[in-house]
């Protein structure tokens, strides 16, 4: 991933309701979710909220979407959301052995979150 792509990507997250979608569709995983499973599983949010934040995703090029007879299912492009945390972890931290002993199971158990 570029850097200008990662731009993209964080400018993408960069709200509550987008963000909140995307942890929804990784828990879904490659089945992915339909627009309005979404919206009722996001607290009913109006289909015009939903379709803006699904194509601000879908820029971003973090998520896909296929049809499925009447239907638009949405999934997670995995290897987009690890190019970013890739890029993040490797191109803008340098490997700094401080911030990757967070990302592994043993770090992240012993991470304070307070």
């Amino acid at each position: 991933m570029d850097r200008d792509q990662a731009l993209t990507a964080f400018s993408a997250l960069a709200h509550p309701d987008r963000l909140d979608l995307i942890k929804l569709l990784v828990r879904q995983g490659p089945e992915g979710l339909a627009a309005g499973q979404i919206g009722a599983a996001l607290g009913g949010m109006t289909a015009s909220r939903l379709s803006f934040h699904l194509a601000a995703l879908e820029g971003a090029r973090l998520i896909m979407s296929r049809k499925a007879a009447r239907n638009v299912i949405y999934t997670v492009k995995a290897e987009a959301m690890g190019g970013l945390l890739s890029f993040l972890m490797h191109d803008c931290c340098d490997h700094d052995p401080r911030i990757m002993a967070c990302c592994t199971v043993q770090g992240a158990a012993g991470t304070d979150r307070t």
